[in-house]
């Protein structure tokens, strides 16, 4: 009898007895995975943040960099910079009360886009996240505006807000001539046609980003206050919009960021010149202005740092006090488990 033979029938035996072989078993070796090489980590790193951080430094970095280089001149455009003035373009910049004005201009935009599209954008998501008739053509139509393009938007109400344009047109039909305005060129009400059209433009984009963020809140919650007793309002404020927080506010960043950097809307609808006497300049028509159409790129390029900074600082203000709690914790893992 081989060994082979021998073994298998004292298995069966045993097994027969009481199944106990006398044996303990053995665990297969487990095979364990190599660990990658800190080298090998740090190619694998570099392959894949390598291009997103080459086109950052490029597009991103490198022009503001030779921005504030050739903010320290007086520069024509051409040629090579020889003027060195120092900081006295940034100077001029910061005394200079038409580039006052325009901030002023942006400070009162990034207010009023959030106290404006922001109600708005609530009550509409609210309403198209219910099931309604005709609900996907609701949501194209309220998005529609924020794709056309700014020139077609910027020509069209402006021809629709003229002195002799439709708007004063449908009002004298209507018969309400009397409330008939200079729409664009009134310092008083410029600045309120501006956010009308802001607020047409751009209140598609927060309805979709709002729309998203309530698909991401349970169905459960709802259900459960509304058969506790809580009504539609109360559900809203004590559920819906506590949850809807984290989109809020990254919406109101997008916006404030946006509302500093405006510029095309206000230059096709007013102009370089006129944006001034109608009260509607911002930074960026102010820069414009008084770099490029002025011959001085010198200056504009100090306004481009200089704007560049309130909005880096602005930016990082509203991360700490604002994004903090959103973001602690998402990358590093240090955020604290509730």
């Amino acid at each position: 009898m081989s060994v082979r033979e021998n073994t298998s029938t004292r298995l069966e035996v045993d097994l027969a007895n009481g199944g106990d072989t006398g044996t303990t078993p053995v665990a297969p070796p487990v095979r364990r995975r190599r660990r990658s090489s800190p080298v090998g980590a740090r190619v694998e790193i570099a392959v894949l943040v390598g291009p997103a951080l080459i086109v950052f430094l490029g597009f991103v970095i490198f022009p503001v960099v030779m921005a504030a280089y050739y903010g320290f001149f007086s520069w024509q455009g051409y040629g090579p910079p020889t003027d060195f003035v120092g900081f006295r373009n940034y100077i001029t910049i910061i005394q200079d009360p038409t580039f006052q004005e325009a901030l002023t201009h942006n400070g009162v935009i990034v207010v009023l886009s959030l106290v404006l599209q922001g109600p708005v954008a609530i009550l509409l998501a609210l309403l198209l996240n219910r099931k309604l008739r005709g609900q996907s053509l609701i949501r194209v139509l309220i998005f529609v505006p924020y794709v056309i393009s700014e020139v077609v938007v910027g020509t069209g109400w402006s021809l629709m807000l003229a002195s002799n344009g439709a708007v004063n047109g449908m009002l004298e039909k209507l018969g309400l001539g009397a409330f008939s305005q200079d729409w664009l060129s009134n310092p008083d009400i410029a600045i309120w046609t501006l956010m009308v059209i802001i607020t047409w433009k751009y209140v598609g984009f927060a309805v979709i980003l709002f729309l998203a963020g309530l698909q991401g809140i349970p169905e459960e919650l709802p259900e459960a206050a509304a058969i506790d007793g809580a009504s539609f309002w109360q559900i809203q404020r004590h559920i819906t919009l506590p949850l809807l927080a984290p989109t809020l506010r990254i919406w109101a960043f997008l916006s404030i960021i946006g509302a500093l950097q405006l510029f095309d809307l206000v230059y096709i609808i007013w102009g370089q010149y006129i944006a001034s006497t109608a009260g509607t300049s911002t930074m960026a028509t102010y820069l414009v202005a008084n770099g490029r159409n002025a011959g001085n790129y010198g200056y504009g390029n100090a306004v481009a740092v200089v704007l560049f900074l309130i909005s880096l600082v602005v930016a990082l203000i509203y991360q700490r006090f604002v994004l903090s709690r959103d973001t602690e914790g998402a990358i590093t893992g240090k955020g604290k488990s509730t």
